[in-house]
């Protein structure tokens, strides 16, 4: 619980663990992380916290669970839920979790370190007001924008 308007979520195909973007109310957009192992019943924080920020002024409960990236509206307006990628195509980026915003056409990737820390980078901009994404069966990833545009995530060629 603690999810205000959860916009796309995908579970990783090799791991399980479950990866949630959730649009924001008025100046954070976030994504949150759940483990393969978690038994369930966390807090995600809505509405008493937007992003990692107290939002309602209440006393904060013990165990809330904050996004794993956040980012402000001036870098954006709606988180739009990916994948993490499993194909073949592009051995590099196995195990990086692909998400976008439809406001500012950018594509951002995510992942963990060996020591837990996550790190996040734009991966691609201009991509139109991104709607969607989508795999194939062989893990390979799709961005769609709300024009219609469909792109295959490929390397630069």
């Amino acid at each position: 619980w603690g999810l205000r308007n959860p916009w796309r979520y995908s579970f990783d195909r090799a791991t399980g663990d479950l990866y949630i973007a959730d649009v924001g109310q008025n100046l954070y957009e976030e994504v949150n992380f759940q483990p393969a192992d978690s038994t369930g019943g966390e807090n995600y924080g809505w509405n008493i916290m937007e992003a990692t920020h107290p939002y309602s002024g209440v006393p904060l409960p013990d165990g809330l669970v904050l996004p794993f990236f956040e980012y402000p509206h001036d870098r954006g307006c709606s988180v739009t839920g990916g994948y993490v990628y499993r194909g073949e195509a592009l051995s590099d980026l196995q195990g990086v979790y692909f998400f976008g915003d439809w406001c500012s056409g950018s594509v951002w990737a995510s992942y963990r370190d060996e020591a837990g820390t996550w790190h996040t980078n734009v991966f691609m901009q201009g991509v139109g007001n991104v709607s969607s994404f989508g795999e194939d069966e062989n893990g390979e990833l799709y961005v769609a924008d709300y024009s219609g545009v469909v792109r295959r995530l490929a390397a630069a060629e």
